[in-house]
């Protein structure tokens, strides 16, 4: 089974945050300029929000407040849901379907933020272990044997 843990070290573990205090508008031209979906929400490097596209279009443009003078502490989702690097993909996948989050962080064995994970990291995961079982399975049952590829192939 593939863990986080290998899905951070294929895809890498940088991470984009805003302080509390910073503007929507701020955090949405970081989104822009990286070309992500969410930014995590940090002070003093402690993990204390996130905040995504569904935050902007929920509690700023829907309640009619101004991105230019919202702070990022007053739309952030606080309640972060974190996964482990030792949690498998196929858990993480099953944690964004029921509770319909797109962006989890990922917390190493000390509790320390250790990256970032998406939907996107995680569906092109299971895919591309779905393709190697498939390579693998096609090779056995024609002879050839089984691949000598990785056991957790890159996407």
């Amino acid at each position: 089974m593939m863990t986080v843990s290998d899905l951070l070290r294929e895809k890498g573990t940088a991470v984009w945050a805003v302080r509390p205090d910073a503007t929507v508008f701020e955090a949405l031209e970081l989104m822009a300029e990286k070309n992500i979906g969410a930014v995590l929400v940090l002070d003093d490097g402690r993990l204390v929000g996130i905040m995504s596209e569904r935050d902007y279009a929920r509690r700023v443009i829907l309640m009619g407040k101004s991105s230019r003078e919202t702070a990022v502490s007053e739309i952030m989702t606080a309640r972060v849901l974190c996964v482990r690097v030792r949690q498998t993909v196929a858990e993480c996948m099953a944690l964004m379907t029921e509770k319909r989050v797109r962006h989890l962080p990922v917390l190493d064995d000390a509790g320390h933020l250790a990256g970032l994970v998406s939907i996107g990291d995680v569906v092109k995961a299971v895919i591309a272990q779905q393709e190697f079982t498939i390579t693998n399975l096609e090779r056995y049952i024609t002879g050839a044997g089984i691949s000598s590829y990785p056991a957790f192939p890159s996407y």
